[in-house]
């Protein structure tokens, strides 16, 4: 079944701002969704944007590679028999209704490293 990445688009707010627990668990309650599916394959939240370092060949520096109003808080890949039906689910996520948006994009190819437990 065809794949396809979601990225989730955060207004940029104060790095020290974190969601409140109502937001994270209404984000949790639609994953849990996307899992019983079975069109959950993977997902990734990411730490706030001032974490990031931007890396060029000319050098690198902090922060997200553009300076936007909205920064890549996370994303997830689904499957979804095709590109209406993933620009279905992804408009139901909750990010939606808390100022942000998604993106869909069909994935090229990809993998997940299988890594053993550490011990």
């Amino acid at each position: 079944m065809p794949q396809y990445a979601v990225l989730i688009f955060s207004p940029a707010t104060p790095d020290t701002e974190q969601p409140g627990p109502a937001e994270g668990d209404v984000h949790g309650a639609y994953a849990n969704e996307l899992i019983e599916s079975g069109a959950m394959v993977a997902a990734f939240a990411l730490h706030p944007a001032a974490s990031a370092t931007s890396i060029r060949r000319d050098g690198q520096s902090d922060g997200p590679f553009i300076d936007a109003p909205e920064v890549v808080a996370g994303f997830y890949v689904i499957e979804a028999s095709d590109l209406d039906a993933a620009r279905e689910i992804a408009g139901r996520n909750p990010i939606l209704e808390q100022g942000g948006g998604v993106e869909v994009r069909p994935v090229e190819g990809g993998f997940i490293v299988d890594r053993a437990p550490e011990s």
